[in-house]
C-alpha cells in the first residue's frame, strides 16, 4: 500500500475544511520526510517509482478537483507512457 497518500497532507487538501498555514506548513513537513523515507528505504527502485508515481497522481487529481471546484479549466494532465521512467 502506499503509505503517501494515507500522510496528513492528503486529508486536508482533500477535505474541504479550513485549514491554517501552520498545520498545511506541519503536514507538508512531514510528507516530506516521508518522501524521503520512502526514496532511501530497502525497496527495489521499481516499487519506489510506482510508489510516487501514484502520490503524483493522486496530487494532480485532487488539484484538478480543487481546479473544477472554483470553475477554472482543468489543463492538460502529461503522464509519461508507459515503460517510459524518465520525469
Amino acid at each position: 500500500m502506499n503509505e503517501l497518500l494515507r500522510e496528513r497532507l492528503i486529508r486536508l487538501l482533500s477535505e474541504p475544511a479550513q485549514v491554517t498555514n501552520e498545520e498545511m506548513k506541519s503536514a507538508y513537513g512531514c510528507f516530506l520526510e516521508q518522501v524521503r523515507n520512502v526514496s532511501q528505504s530497502e525497496q527495489s527502485h521499481i516499487e519506489i517509482f510506482r510508489i510516487l508515481s501514484i502520490t503524483r497522481i493522486e496530487l494532480v487529481s485532487i488539484e484538478l478537483l480543487c481546479q473544477y471546484g472554483k470553475g477554472e479549466k482543468c489543463p492538460e494532465i502529461h503522464l509519461p507512457k508507459k515503460g517510459n521512467f524518465a520525469p
